[in-house]
């Protein structure tokens, strides 16, 4: 409303500087022509003091913006001045009366109504003074110009009556013409103010919504970009906005082609895609796609995608899990269909092979059927293991000794070489879980063996043990990193599935127990490797540890 209220200020100024400089040309061209007709000085002065009042009204904008009080003065002073006009150029027979509608008008737009009613009864009382003082001689009436050519009394009482009504009609019109607008404004203030309400509520909404939102152009032209679709992407609605939807989204090629003609009817498919952040980082979206139309009957196209990379990830975990709880159904049977049978075999071999004559070539293969026996044995040992690990004993367990304990045993291991370097990497003080000391000995052992084996021609094996989150005691990790061949991006989701081992030697068995293990403690795995460069094996253990009931391995 203030900012209303100057505006009107404003245009009442210069209103008035316009008014007066027309009068002021209009007097230099009668003056010109007519020399003679009015009292030039007088009038002029008054012009410069509507030029000075009109200077001083500019410098106090501000405070009449405070104080609109001084806005009534200055249309009550314009009613005197008017008054000045006709006085100095005949009084009742002034071609100037009608300049009274200009102040009334003025007022009705600045102060409403009631300011035009009170400007209009002003004027009406100066003028009607002014007759009065013409027609019985109050002073200065005897010097009043034109007083001794008046017109009859009979006819300055009409001009009086006509003029009057004029102003008091001009004030009432002016005022509900003034009052309309205003209200129009009003109402127009509060349609803007709400659509505005309206649009910011939408963005709102659009920016508090956790999926990414696009709209295209038909022709495949980005046009809105949410938050949370800069949040997913890392690319800012400022870069994204007017550029191909296809460069910003990175679509797959059937997915871009629609964007060639837009399709009538038809479901569009939902679809799901690696996709490379700004930072390098890659992600899986999955992407939902709609037709857009407008009711002028352009269309375009309505993106909403999810960074659904920890929900795939989910999945591929739960199904890890069935499969584990198929094997696990497995392992009796197993157990008892090939464990005891085998060992009968191998004892009945191992007797033989002492109590029978036999010649180097048989004893040589006798001696393949014990190695082959036993290492089948070994399979089915750690296959169970896997299917059904057994919680000896819990207790609360200081990981930096275990750590350091099953380095030193790794430097008398077969899987090391004198090209291979072990370094433990521990803090001083104890970092401690409750968990079963032979498990997590076997969690270190496994994945130690196994980077060792990734690393045939030598190079550094590392294990270390800290704190996961800024050194507060939530979590144990528990990294192991070498400088082998290091996985293939595309096998990373199958590195945890049983029998599927890289190595010539093993089970293929020693990663899935890991899991197994931490899966049972409710801890988490996390495998990081780049391609001839090494692998990192991260495992997260609560300090409190989920604690499984105690299942015994079939016999």
């Amino acid at each position: 409303m203030e900012s209303v209220f100057r505006r009107k200020l404003l245009w009442l100024i210069g209103g008035r500087a316009t008014v007066i400089t027309v009068l002021l040309g209009s007097a230099i061209l009668i003056q010109l022509r007519s020399p003679g007709s009015f009292p030039i000085d007088p009038f002029f002065f008054l012009i410069g003091l509507v030029y000075a009042l009109t200077v001083v009204y500019s410098l106090l904008l501000n405070q009449t913006i405070r104080h609109p009080w001084i806005a009534d003065a200055q249309l009550a002073s314009d009613g005197v001045i008017v008054s000045a006009l006709v006085y100095l150029t005949g009084g009742v027979t002034s071609y100037f009366s009608t300049l009274y509608t200009l102040p009334i008008i003025a007022a009705s737009t600045v102060r409403s109504w009631r300011g035009g009613l009170l400007v209009g009864v002003l004027s009406s009382l100066l003028y009607s003074g002014l007759v009065f003082a013409q027609y019985y001689g109050v002073p200065p009436a005897s010097v009043m110009p034109g007083a001794d050519v008046l017109p009859p009394l009979k006819v300055a009482l009409f001009s009086v009556g006509l003029n009057v009504f004029g102003f008091v009609a001009v004030a009432g019109l002016s005022g509900y013409l003034a009052e309309s607008l205003r209200r129009a404004d009003a109402r127009a203030q509060r349609a803007t103010d709400q659509l505005a309400d309206l649009q910011a509520f939408s963005q709102h909404v659009i920016d508090s919504l956790a999926s990414g939102l696009m709209t295209t152009s038909a022709s495949g032209f980005v046009l809105t970009f949410n938050r949370a679709a800069e949040t997913i992407t890392g690319i800012g609605a400022a870069a994204a906005v007017g550029q191909p939807a296809a460069e910003v989204l990175q679509l797959p090629h059937d997915v871009a082609t629609m964007f060639d003609s837009v399709p009538h009817g038809e479901m569009l498919p939902r679809v799901e895609f690696p996709f490379t952040r700004v930072d390098g980082h890659q992600i899986e979206l999955g992407i939902s796609t709609a037709i857009l139309r407008t009711p002028r009957g352009d269309g375009g196209f309505l993106f909403t995608f999810r960074d659904v990379t920890e929900s795939r990830k989910a999945e591929r975990e739960a199904q890890i899990q069935q499969r584990l709880a198929a094997v696990g159904e497995m392992a009796a049977g197993i157990a008892h269909e090939i464990r005891n049978p085998l060992a009968s075999m191998s004892g009945s071999i191992h007797l033989l092979r002492h109590e029978l004559p036999l010649s180097d070539e048989q004893a040589q293969l006798m001696d393949i059927v014990l190695r082959e026996s036993e290492r089948l044995n070994e399979t089915i040992r750690s296959f169970l293991a896997y299917a059904r690990p057994q919680r000896q004993a819990t207790s609360r367990v200081d990981v930096r000794l275990v750590v350091s304990e099953t380095a030193a045993l790794l430097q008398n291991s077969p899987e090391r070489s004198d090209a291979h370097e072990i370094v433990v990497d521990v803090p001083d003080d104890p970092v401690c879980c409750l968990a079963d000391q032979a498990q997590i000995r076997q969690i270190v052992w496994n994945l130690a063996t196994n980077g060792l084996r990734a690393m045939d021609g030598g190079g550094k094996l590392t294990l270390s043990v800290d704190w996961d989150g800024m050194g507060q005691p939530g979590n144990v990790r528990i990294a192991v990193r070498d400088e082998g061949v290091g996985i293939a991006p595309q096998d990373l989701d199958g590195i945890l599935q049983p029998f599927r081992g890289g190595f010539a030697r093993g089970t293929g068995l020693g990663l899935s127990i890991v899991h197994r293990i931490v899966s049972d403690y409710g801890g988490e795995l996390r495998v990081t490797s780049e391609r001839h460069k090494g692998t990192t094996v991260t495992v997260k253990l609560p300090v409190a540890g989920r604690v499984e009931p105690h299942v015994a391995a079939a016999s």
